[in-house]
């Protein structure tokens, strides 16, 4: 019998839990997660108005109930848990798909100012993740800059500018419902410091900004037209092409005056953060050109946007866990079709998937043959990883060092806890927002 822990329940674990099962009929796995709820980013990374991808949760769940698989949720693995070292005792094999837990920065002046955050703390709040705090992100904003043209750029864009009728159905925490309804965001300027044939976004995505109702989402374009391909976009790769179709649209649009502007921008790139009555009140930006090898040129012309939200977006990165290799530069571990590397050298047993293995690129499918390859690598070392002893169940272990798993029917308790929580406010289910809430769910208790 191979037993085998993954740690993360995020997409790239679950997918990997699914390839041991289904590929080792005598395998065990165990699914370890830091939190007390599964499924990653899809629960706390996806936009809350996106239900349907959400909805790739049933798939997921469908591989934490087989009866092979077993979700252990609240262990910490690593620094201040369990000891990745203790892992490699109690199985055969470790497969961590921990992601990229961590945001890149702007490295510029002002950027710490009150006011100014990264995309993925305010998307953590708004989905209720446990860490997260209410930073009054909305208090006394008027005008926002989201710094970054990707699709987490454009979700943060379209719900700073949705209204409490759209995101009411959602699961979205009911402090930042309640928040996202007061707010006063009128403007809302989207900035890319290339061009938007390079631009990230998916055109679904980007379609979904102009259908938002009392709001108008611009274009100058003036400044996409520095963009070569902005004139013809018939050689761009198709998605790339459907990206500057959609924005053509927007730039010929006659204003119609909504109470509510998205305004894209390109060819600027962020040089400083203006401080105002001690928090940020404006970004100075450097317009930029083409360089004429896929990168731009600053040209020594600065434009300052007024703004006291500032959100950055430029990219997660991820971070080390303690006992394992890391590699500073590219925010991995290193390894060999996906075999940690300790020194150059394959360290038996021990393995990533996802975004800790490849860098945070792709989308939720990108996890599924990454996954792949490294159960490959997995199952072609089982024969040797699984000649070492064990103890009998590395559960019982777990629980007499004191560690105490939320396990499947604790997940189930906090569903049934945030079902209930949304009938009592008259919306759909609502999510638990803080460790306390879900811990108490999922002993059972109300919270």
């Amino acid at each position: 019998m191979l037993r085998v822990a993954v740690v993360g329940s995020g997409p790239s674990g679950v997918y990997s839990a699914q390839t041991v099962v289904e590929r080792e009929p005598r395998a065990l796995v165990d699914v370890l997660d830091r939190l007390p709820c599964p499924y990653g980013l899809v629960r706390y990374g996806v936009a809350p108005d996106h239900e349907k991808i959400k909805s790739l949760q049933n798939n997921l769940r469908a591989v934490l109930e087989h009866d092979r698989v077993r979700f252990l949720g609240g262990v910490q693995v690593g620094a201040g848990g369990v000891p990745a070292a203790r892992l490699r005792e109690l199985y055969h094999a470790v497969v961590y798909c921990v992601g990229a837990a961590t945001d890149r920065r702007l490295g510029i002046p002002g950027e710490d100012l009150p006011g100014s955050w990264s995309a993925t703390r305010f998307v953590s709040w708004y989905s209720a993740h446990p860490d997260a705090v209410d930073d009054g992100f909305l208090r006394g904003v008027r005008s926002a800059v989201v710094i970054g043209v990707g699709n987490v750029a454009v979700d943060v864009t379209r719900i700073l500018a949705r209204g409490a009728a759209e995101l009411s159905p959602t699961d979205m925490p009911d402090a930042a419902l309640r928040a996202l309804a007061a707010s006063r965001v009128t403007e809302i300027q989207m900035v890319g410091r290339r061009g938007p044939s390079q631009a990230r976004f998916t055109t679904k995505e980007l379609r979904e900004l102009g259908a938002l109702p009392e709001t108008e989402v611009t274009v100058d374009p003036a400044e996409p037209a520095l963009d070569p391909a902005w004139a013809d976009p018939s050689a761009l790769p198709a998605p790339q092409r459907r990206n500057v179709e959609v924005l053509r649209g927007w730039a010929e649009r006659d204003p119609r005056g909504a109470p509510r502007r998205i305004r894209l921008r390109f060819f600027l790139r962020p040089v400083e953060l203006l401080a105002e009555a001690g928090r940020v009140g404006a970004v100075r930006f450097e317009r930029t050109v083409p360089d004429g090898h896929g990168g731009v040129a600053g040209t020594g012309e600065f434009q300052v946007l007024r703004a006291q939200l500032v959100l950055r977006s430029v990219g997660y990165r991820g971070v080390p866990v303690e006992g394992l290799p890391f590699d500073s530069g590219s925010g991995t571990v290193p390894h060999r079709a996906g075999r940690v590397l300790r020194g150059g050298v394959v360290s038996p047993g021990e393995y990533v998937a996802g975004w800790i293995k490849r860098g945070p690129t792709g989308v939720i499918g990108t996890n599924r043959p990454c996954a792949k390859e490294t159960v490959t690598s997995l199952l072609e070392d089982a024969p040797v990883l699984a000649g070492r002893p064990l103890p009998e169940d590395p559960l019982a272990v777990l629980r007499a060092e004191g560690v105490e798993p939320v396990e499947w029917e604790g997940w189930q308790a906090i569903e049934r806890a945030e079902a209930a929580l949304g009938a009592e406010l008259g919306r759909s289910v609502v999510k638990l927002p803080d460790w306390d809430a879900l811990l108490t769910a999922a002993r059972g208790d109300r919270p």
